[in-house]
């Protein structure tokens, strides 16, 4: 099984509290990060500048994610490029450290406290050996900075309904508003000011 493009070693950095590394990744994804509608696609470069630092409890990762990601307006249906600039810090736990903690909770009864600090594990980072897998990290980067519904511009028109051009693109003459023949009897009624 290949190696995920995400796990990034750390042998380098000595497990004193206060080293730091900085590196500067570029991930070819081999499958889209994003939503249905606008993603990075497979094939193409996340750009990460990675710091990683050692502390008492592990590594603290400090990265930037920079990408294009993809996609269609919601609207006209025309490409877009939606770039995305966003940071991150993880704290990836050593694994010895928390072995302590959970050999402390089991050798005693199981209080509501420690209910809250076993769901609260389930939610932490860890580093195995010296990997660390910075895709959920940089998953939520991405997808955090997406747009629902992602437009071309803020006042894109859309398409129109009978023909399927983009409005921007029809001429003048052609009315910008789709007339509703139930209301075409009432086009030429006076009304009295």
């Amino acid at each position: 099984m290949a190696r995920s493009v995400f796990l990034f070693n750390t042998h380098d950095l000595p497990h004193r509290a206060g080293e730091m590394r900085e590196y500067e990744l570029d991930l070819k994804i081999t499958e889209a990060v994003g939503v249905d509608l606008l993603s990075v696609k497979p094939g193409e470069i996340i750009e990460v500048d990675l710091r990683i630092q050692a502390v008492e409890e592990g590594v603290l990762a400090t990265a930037r994610v920079i990408a294009d990601a993809t996609g269609e307006c919601t609207r006209c249906l025309k490409p877009i490029i939606w770039p995305i600039d966003e940071s991150f810090t993880e704290l990836y736990y050593y694994e010895s450290s928390t072995s302590k903690s959970t050999k402390k909770h089991s050798s005693r009864g199981k209080s509501k406290k420690d209910e809250e600090i076993d769901l609260d594990e389930d939610e932490l980072s860890f580093l195995d050996g010296d990997d660390i897998d910075l895709e959920p990290a940089i998953r939520d980067a991405i997808i955090l900075n997406l747009a629902v519904n992602p437009l071309c511009s803020e006042d894109c028109p859309g398409l129109a309904e009978k023909s399927g051009e983009n409005w921007a693109y029809l001429s003048a003459s052609q009315s910008q508003t789709p007339t509703d023949q139930r209301w075409a009897a009432l086009k030429d009624f006076p009304l009295k000011n």
